[in-house]
């Protein structure tokens, strides 16, 4: 699943193709908004919060999305192809200009404005805010003491936008092992601004050229040459990856 630095740049590719514009034509593709008409609305722009994008259209209205696993927005240009099967496409956005075309999205909801906030009211603080609550999101980590941290960080109600690649790099850069029980780590605090450098850093540069573990099992750990390693963690519907080098993560 995209992380909130991918999301974000999803945000900024739809205010690129759709900020300020007319629509022309809309067309949802899922049963519950499928007869909605926005066209002749301007878009007043998209904004992200965790993973969830906001997509502003009028005075009225917010399209929330989610990519989940398989989800993309494309935008192209007038009578461009697509490039995913037309049976996939869950929202198309024209203008003049071009279209959006958002392919296997995994939430499709058009809300009032004035509900927008029930789209991500559950979610913790997002990362990527300018208005970070750093002291909420220590609080939210620290109501699950016994779960291991690299869990408690991909917890969206603790920590919003972060995801296994920048969990797993957050918990090297605090030599921190992935299965370590919340209540165990000396710091939460430095995690959690660890956490939010981390994808601060992957929207400033477009993630670094290199991760310290994520994806690198069997390499050798670019601090001390340990080989990395890749611990499977078990989740509801299945597990996912937590690279860590047993040497530096000893803690």
């Amino acid at each position: 699943m995209p992380e909130g630095d991918a999301v974000w740049r999803t945000a900024r590719r739809l205010d690129r193709a759709l900020a300020g514009q007319v629509l022309t034509r809309t067309d949802f593709r899922v049963p519950a908004i499928a007869t909605a008409d926005l066209s002749g609305q301007p878009v007043i722009g998209t904004v992200t919060y965790g993973k969830h994008l906001l997509t502003r259209i009028g005075e009225r209205w917010t399209l929330h999305t989610h990519l989940r696993m398989d989800g993309s927005w494309v935008a192209l240009r007038p009578g461009q192809h697509w490039p995913k099967p037309a049976h996939t496409a869950r929202v198309v956005l024209a203008t003049e200009a071009g279209q959006a075309v958002g392919f296997s999205l995994g939430v499709v909801e058009l809300l009032p404005r004035a509900d927008e906030q029930r789209a991500y009211a559950h979610l913790g603080p997002d990362l990527l805010s300018e208005d970070f609550d750093e002291d909420e999101a220590v609080r939210r980590l620290l109501t699950h003491p016994d779960e291991p941290v690299f869990d408690a960080l991909r917890d969206q109600t603790s920590l919003a936008g972060l995801g296994t690649i920048w969990a797993a790099e957050t918990c090297f850069t605090m030599g921190v092992h992935p299965t370590m029980p919340v209540r165990q780590v000396k710091d939460l605090t430095r995690m959690v601004r660890v956490a939010r450098l981390k994808l601060r850093e992957a929207i400033e540069h477009r993630a670094p050229a290199s991760m310290a573990v994520y994806g690198r099992e069997r390499a050798g750990c670019r601090r001390c040459g340990t080989p990395v390693r890749r611990l499977e963690m078990v989740e509801r519907g299945g597990t996912r990856p937590a690279y860590f080098c047993p040497s530096c993560q000893n803690a």
